[in-house]
């Protein structure tokens, strides 16, 4: 009987159904199940194992489905309008990515048949967030939010970037915007300049107004930013420590210097913290890492980190990163850098060329050993960094989620299955409560949860994109369904179905 409990102890919303539950349960007592059985569902998924991370169940149930929601959980026969038959396969809370790039339902195909059910662009964030919410409503495979992006912020008082700013804002609500590549392309200088003691207080404002308008934390990039000073860093830091909104950050280079300056100003202004893609921040120094960012979180800290299962990095060419002396803070050269539109490895000659030129490069610079260290680590969270469509893009865009489970947990044994379903699911979900309520009904397998829901192959889910042959569909994702709808059926992508809706954060103004 607990399991109609669970959402009921877990959060304050939706009590009303909560109630209705508990008090059939004391009025039927043992007849519930049997009652309950009588009902039909939109869906029924039939005879499979059922893991939910947050209660640790991980047995064979049959999961009623209605109204986007989790309505019944039982070991006794389910009628549904539609019964799927799933013995054999588990069904997942559908995976969280909170670190993706590519925005539009292109990348959200493949993402889908990834097993993602909900992903965010949280690192950069998106500008225009009210515009840019709105025109991706009704249109979406799967649930989507974004984060403030403090680098457009801090551009719009800049009189210099007024025509860029312009062309960014007609891109948004044009419903023309693929990602953050516009950013480097229209407001670029603005990167580079370090804003006056005078302009900092119009430049935290802006953060607040995207804030209003359903920003879920703040994108803060100041490896990508190099003109941003000390104060201002600690500013935004100091910000979102008196609004308890996460900040979400690629550090600057320094490896794990760079992390324990982030550290200190979250410890010292109390702001939520999340530190993206630990592993190509860190690299050598990931255990180092780790255990600081394990340190803060035992002492209390709302301190998380995230990775991704791959060897290669990749980002624009043309951004900060490449800037003088990149071989030695990176410890690569140029044949480690393989240029995505044709998947040439760079020379010195064509490296500069591409500079010139921008585009996306797959940076070959980590070592698996350091990947392993990363996801075997107690509780990191598991993301994409999942990058804009291109034929030979990064193949974390289409795989992330389904080479953990066929690598590291069925073939390398790095990690249990319930762990695995932990950090695609529960963790992440876990990690936006705060900012976002409505995370609380995903990212678990319970009565009373959003039905995003994953029914994968334990067996047989693998990645299959590769750098050399580029993006291809994940193999062992036999269903996805996003707030009850079924997304991928039989393996299939379900035509002119957008079930996706916003994730929005608490600050947003109706």
């Amino acid at each position: 009987m607990t399991e109609y409990l669970i959402l009921l102890k877990n959060s304050n919303h939706h009590i009303f159904f909560s109630l209705l539950v508990v008090l059939a349960i004391s009025a039927l007592g043992t007849s519930v199940v049997n009652a309950q059985s009588e009902i039909q569902y939109d869906i029924v998924l039939k005879g499979g194992r059922v893991i939910d991370p947050e209660t640790k169940m991980d047995d064979i149930r049959n999961v009623g489905i209605s109204d986007g929601r989790i309505m019944e959980i039982s070991s006794g026969s389910l009628s549904g309008k539609q019964t799927i038959d799933v013995s054999g396969l588990v069904v997942s809370p559908g995976f969280i990515d909170l670190h993706v790039h590519g925005v539009t339902n292109v990348e959200q195909e493949y993402q889908v048949r990834d097993g993602v059910t909900s992903a965010l662009e949280l690192e950069w964030g998106v500008p225009m967030l009210r515009a840019w919410y709105e025109s991706r409503a009704s249109n979406a495979l799967i649930n989507y939010g974004a984060s403030v992006n403090w680098a457009f912020c801090r551009s719009l008082d800049n009189p210099e970037m007024k025509s860029g700013v312009e062309e960014i804002e007609k891109r948004i609500s044009g419903g023309q915007y693929k990602g953050v590549d516009i950013i480097l392309d229209e407001v670029k200088p603005a990167l580079y300049t370090e804003l006056s003691a005078d302009q900092l207080p119009g430049m935290l404002e802006h953060v607040k107004e995207s804030l209003r308008e359903g920003g879920v934390g703040i994108g803060l990039v100041p490896a990508y930013v190099t003109g941003s000073s000390r104060e201002e860093i600690y500013r935004i830091y100091q910000l979102a420590g008196e609004m308890q909104v996460p900040i979400f950050t690629h550090v600057r280079e320094g490896g794990t210097m760079a992390i324990q300056q982030s550290i200190s100003d979250a410890v010292i202004t109390g702001a939520p913290l999340h530190i993206v893609h630990v592993n190509s921040m860190a690299r050598s120094e990931i255990g180092l890492a780790l255990e600081m960012l394990q340190a803060a979180q035992q002492r209390g800290f709302d301190i998380t980190t995230e990775l991704y299962p791959y060897t290669a990095a990749s980002t624009g060419i043309e951004t900060a990163l490449f800037d003088d002396g990149w071989q030695e803070r990176l410890g690569i050269s140029y044949n480690d850098l393989q240029w995505v539109a044709t998947g040439e490895r760079l020379t010195e000659k064509t490296f500069i060329e591409k500079r010139k030129e921008g585009g996306i490069v797959i940076v070959h610079m980590m070592k698996p050993d350091w990947i392993r260290t990363g996801i075997a680590a107690d509780k990191v969270i598991i993301s994409s960094d999942g990058m804009f469509y291109a034929k030979l893009a990064h193949p974390r865009t289409a795989g992330t989620f389904s080479r953990v489970l066929g690598k590291y947990v069925r073939e390398e044994k790095v990690i249990s299955l319930p762990t695995a379903i932990e950090k695609m699911t529960l963790l992440p979900a876990r990690r936006l409560e705060t900012i976002s309520p409505m995370m609380r009904f995903k990212g678990r397998i319970q009565v009373g949860a959003d039905a995003d829901i994953t029914v994968f192959d334990p067996d047989k889910v693998i990645d299959r994109a590769t750098f050399d042959e580029g993006l291809k569909f994940s193999e062992g994702i036999h269903y996805v369904l996003v707030n009850g709808v079924l997304v991928v059926n039989e393996g299939k992508t379900v035509k002119n179905v957008y079930p996706g809706q916003p994730i929005y954060g608490k600050f947003k103004k109706q």
